[in-house]
C-alpha cells in the first residue's frame, strides 16, 4: 500500500475496493490453488505451459523436474538430488530446487543482483497541502514507473521529485539522497484502471548528479517469468521510510489478465514498488492491499480496533496484496497516442539496452523462452529483454517460424555486428561408430555461458540426476495404467484415444533431444542408448555431447548468415539454413519424418516418437517410408537397415518403431498419409505385424512411463498390445 502522511484520498480507497472485490470473487480458484499446492507441489498448480516456460528460464526442463520430484530430499547437502556432483550442481538447478520448495538455499550471486536491481528504486515525495510519497523505479534512461493514484495527473507529478539512495548504508549509517526532479512536459502516461503512471525524470540531481547512475530495469512481455505458487520480491518504501526488502514474503496464489495476487503473513507492500520473482525480473507494480475487516464490514487497524481514515493508511491491517501485471503496463504504454519527443522516449523504453549491472566474477544465470527451449545466458541480476526463443534445435527449423534475429540476439554473446563471432574452438567430440565429429561447444562467450554449453551441462546434470532413480517401477507404472485409462468404455476406441492422447497431453516441450531424450527416457536397462535402427550401444554422454557441438557449430554458422542477412535476402538465407541443417544432422530420429509434419510442434517435440539414432542411420532413412522387403529382393543394405526407393526396413526397432507410429496415427491424425512417398493406409497392416512380432519389452515401459512424467500422455500400445487390432485406424488419414 501507499506509504503516506496523510489521509488516503478518494482515488486510493477505490483502488482498495476494486481489489478486495476482484480478491473475493476469486476465493474458489484460491482455494483450489492451495489444495494442490499442499498436496502436489509449484509445478502442478498453474497451466502446463505456464510452468513448462517458467522452467525453461530458469535453465531446467521437466525431466529435471520429474527426477527432482522422484528423489528423497537430502538434508544438510545444500541439494536434493543424490549423487549429483557439484560441477553439475548449477545455479540453474539451485534455482530449480527452491521453486519445487526443496531448498531454501540461494546463491551468494542473488544478494549482488538483489542490491544490483534496488539501484533503479527510489522513493516519490509530492510536495504541497496533500504532501505524500510513494515509491517508484526506473525503467528506461529516461521513464520512471509508480502508481496512478501516486502520481494522478500531470500537476501532482510537477509537484513530485524522487529521490535515490535514501537508505542505510554499510553499519546502518544513512547515505546521502540524490533528488531528481519528474518532468511529466516531456513524458506523462497514466491509466486509472490499471492504476500506473509513467513520467520523464530530470537528466540531472538538483545537486548535479547524473540519472544515468542509477541504472534502470528493463521491463518484459514474455512468458514463464512467475508461475502460481512462487514467492516474490519487493523493493519498497513503506510509509515514506528508506528503502527496504521484502525478500520472499510473499506467495503468488492467483493470477488473473491484468492483476495477480500475492499473501503474506508479515508484510504489505507499498505502492509502485517493482515485485521482482527470484531471478530480478519485474513481473508486477505493486499498486493496492486487501484490507482485513471485522464482522460489520468495518476496516481493521493493525492493532484490532476498527480503523478510522484519520489513523493513516498505515495503520490499516491487511490480507493480501494485489499488483499490476507488467505485460499489461507495456501494452497500454504501447497504446497510448504519442507523438514527437514523447514517443521517441517511449521507443527507447522498448528498444534501448540495459547496461550491464553484472558485477565482475558474478555467477551466470540460464534463461530460456519457451519449454524446451535453448537458454540463454543472462546475468543473475536479471535485467534486459527477455524475448521468445524459437523453439529448439534440431535437424530443420519449423517452418515460418525460424527469424535470425530471435536466436541469434538472444541466445549468443557474440561481438559487435559487423564483426566475426567471437569463438575459438579448437576441440573435438570423440564420437563412436557414426557419430559426426563437430568441434566441442565453447563454455563461454563474451563472458556468458554458451547456449550450447548451458545445454551440455544442464543434459549431463539429468543424467546424473536420472541415474539415482530407479530404472523401472512396474507396481507405479501399472497404477498410472489404471488410471489413465479409466472410463474408456470399447466404443468407437480409435476416437476415444485419439481425444484421450491430445487432451492429456498436457506439457508440449519444444524439440531437445539432448536434455530431455538422451538423459533418462531412451535408456535401455544396462544406461546405455541404442541407436534405433542399427541397435548399437552408445554411452548417452557420447550423443550428448555430439549434439552440443553440433549445436554449436549450428550457432556459429547462423550468426555469419545474420551478418550477411540483409544482402542476401530471406530466400537465399532460408536455403542456406536448409543447407547446413542438412550438414550438421542430429542423432535423434524421429519415426514419422519431420517433413511430413513441415517440422511443426507439438509434433516435433513429441518423445513418444523420438529415438537416439546415430547420423548415418539417420540419413540412410531420410524420410522414406517403412517398407516389408522380400528377401529376394536387390535393395541396398547396410547395418542400419535395407531401402530402395519404396521404403526402408530398419535393421532392428519394428517393434518400437511400429508402436511409435501408430501412437502418432492416433495422436495426430490427417497430419500424414497426403503425399505418395508418406504413410498409406495400406501398409497399416505391416505396422500390426512388426508390433505383434516383437513384443513390449522393460525398455519400452519405462519410456513409455518417463514420456508421460514429462508430457502427460502414454503410448497406447505399450499399455495395451491388444489394442494393435482392435482399433479403428480410418480416422487417422
Amino acid at each position: 500500500m501507499t506509504p503516506t502522511s496523510h489521509v488516503p484520498g478518494t482515488s486510493l480507497l477505490q483502488q482498495v475496493e476494486r481489489a478486495e472485490a476482484r480478491y473475493e470473487a476469486r476465493a474458489a480458484a484460491r482455494e483450489r490453488t492451495r489444495q494442490v499446492l499442499e498436496s502436489q507441489g509449484v509445478l502442478h498448480a498453474d497451466t502446463p505451459d505456464r510452468v513448462g516456460k517458467r522452467l525453461a528460464r530458469l535453465g531446467a526442463d521437466w525431466s529435471q523436474a520429474t527426477a527432482l520430484e522422484q528423489t528423497p530430499a537430502e538434508t544438510g547437502t545444500g541439494r536434493s538430488l543424490p549423487g549429483l556432483s557439484a560441477d553439475h550442481f548449477s545455479a540453474s538447478l539451485l534455482g530449480l530446487e527452491r521453486l519445487m520448495g526443496r531448498n531454501d538455499l540461494i546463491d551468494v550471486g542473488f544478494l549482488e543482483a538483489g542490491h544490483l536491481a534496488s539501484r533503479p528504486v527510489g522513493r516519490v515525495s509530492v510536495r504541497g497541502p496533500e504532501a505524500h510519497y510513494g515509491t517508484g523505479f526506473l525503467i528506461s534512461p529516461s521513464l520512471l514507473l509508480t502508481n496512478n493514484h501516486v502520481l494522478a495527473d500531470r500537476h501532482e507529478a510537477g509537484r513530485g521529485v524522487i529521490e535515490f539512495n535514501y537508505q542505510a548504508g554499510i553499519g546502518g549509517r544513512p547515505l546521502e539522497p540524490v533528488v531528481f526532479d519528474l518532468e511529466p512536459a516531456r513524458f506523462f502516461v497514466t491509466d486509472q484502471d490499471l492504476d500506473f503512471t509513467v513520467v520523464a525524470v530530470a537528466e540531472r540531481s538538483r545537486g548535479g548528479a547524473g540519472l544515468d547512475g542509477f541504472s534502470w530495469l528493463r521491463l518484459s512481455e514474455a512468458q514463464g517469468q512467475v508461475i502460481l505458487g512462487e514467492m516474490v520480491n519487493i523493493i519498497q518504501h513503506p510509509n515514506g521510510e528508506p528503502k527496504q526488502l521484502a525478500l520472499r514474503e510473499n506467495q503468488l496464489v492467483d493470477l488473473l489478465d491484468d492483476f495477480v495476487h500475492y499473501a503474506t503473513d508479515t508484510a504489505q507492500g507499498s505502492s509502485g514498488s517493482p515485485v521482482f520473482n527470484d531471478q530480478w525480473d519485474v513481473v508486477a507494480l505493486h499498486h493496492a492491499g486487501v484490507p482485513l475487516k471485522d464482522a460489520d464490514g468495518r476496516y481493521l487497524s493493525v492493532d484490532g480496533t476498527v480503523w478510522q481514515p484519520h489513523h493513516g493508511e498505515d495503520r490499516l491491517a491487511w490480507k493480501a496484496n494485489e499488483g499490476v501485471r507488467i505485460s499489461r503496463v507495456l501494452q497500454a504504454v504501447r497504446q497510448a497516442p504519442l507523438s514527437g519527443a514523447a514517443a521517441e522516449l517511449r521507443a527507447n523504453l522498448f528498444e534501448a539496452t540495459a547496461p550491464s549491472l553484472t558485477p565482475p566474477g558474478a555467477p551466470q544465470r540460464l534463461i530460456g523462452g519457451g519449454p524446451g527451449g535453448t537458454p540463454t545466458a543472462a546475468s543473475d541480476a536479471g535485467f534486459g529483454a527477455y524475448p521468445e526463443p524459437d523453439s529448439g534445435s534440431g535437424s530443420g527449423t519449423g517452418s515460418g517460424t525460424l527469424r535470425l534475429t530471435v536466436p541469434l540476439h538472444i541466445t549468443v554473446g557474440v561481438t559487435a555486428r559487423g564483426h566475426a563471432p567471437a569463438t575459438s574452438v579448437t576441440a573435438a567430440v570423440d564420437g563412436g561408430p557414426g557419430l559426426r565429429t563437430q568441434p566441442a561447444p565453447p563454455p563461454s562467450v563474451n563472458g556468458h555461458v554458451s547456449p550450447a554449453e548451458a545445454d551440455l551441462r544442464a543434459a549431463l546434470a539429468g543424467l546424473e540426476a536420472g541415474r539415482a532413480r530407479p530404472y523401472y517401477e512396474p507396481e507405479a507404472d501399472r497404477a498410472a495404467r489404471e488410471t489413465y485409462y479409466e472410463g474408456l468404455d470399447g466404443a468407437q476406441l480409435g476416437r476415444q484415444l485419439t481425444a484421450l492422447l491430445e487432451r492429456t497431453h498436457e506439457r508440449q516441450p519444444a524439440y531437445k533431444p539432448m536434455r530431455l531424450l538422451y538423459p533418462w527416457v531412451d535408456l535401455h536397462p544396462d544406461e546405455q542408448l541404442r541407436s534405433i535402427y542399427s541397435g548399437r550401444a552408445f554411452a548417452p554422454e557420447e550423443f550428448i555431447r555430439a549434439d552440443a557441438a553440433a549445436e554449436a557449430a549450428r550457432i556459429q554458422r547462423l550468426q555469419e548468415m545474420a551478418l550477411r542477412e540483409s544482402a542476401l535476402g530471406p530466400e537465399a538465407i532460408e536455403a542456406e539454413i536448409d543447407a547446413l541443417e542438412a550438414s550438421l544432422a542430429f542423432n535423434c530420429e524421429h519415426v514419422v519424418p519431420q517433413s511430413w509434419f513441415s517440422k511443426r510442434e507439438p509434433m516435433r517435440g513429441d518423445l513418444h516418437h523420438l529415438f537416439a539414432c546415430e547420423t548415418n542411420c539417420n540419413s540412410f532413412r531420410s524420410n522414406i517410408p517403412y517398407f516389408d522387403f522380400t528377401d529376394v529382393e536387390e535393395v541396398v543394405r547396410t547395418d542400419c537397415g535395407r531401402r530402395e526407393a519404396q521404403g526402408f526396413e530398419p535393421s532392428a526397432g519394428k517393434g518400437a518403431v511400429a508402436r511409435a507410429t501408430l501412437y502418432f496415427l492416433l495422436r495426430y491424425p490427417g497430419q500424414v498419409g497426403d503425399a505418395a512417398r508418406e504413410l498409406r493406409p495400406e501398409r497399416l497392416d505391416m505396422l500390426l505385424t512388426w508390433h505383434e512380432a516383437e513384443p513390449v519389452g522393460a525398455y519400452e515401459r519405462h519410456r513409455n512411463f518417463a514420456v508421460a512424467e514429462i508430457q502427460g500422455n502414454r503410448n497406447p500400445f505399450i499399455d495395451h498390445p491388444e489394442w494393435g487390432r482392435e482399433i479403428d485406424f480410418s480416422h487417422s488419414w
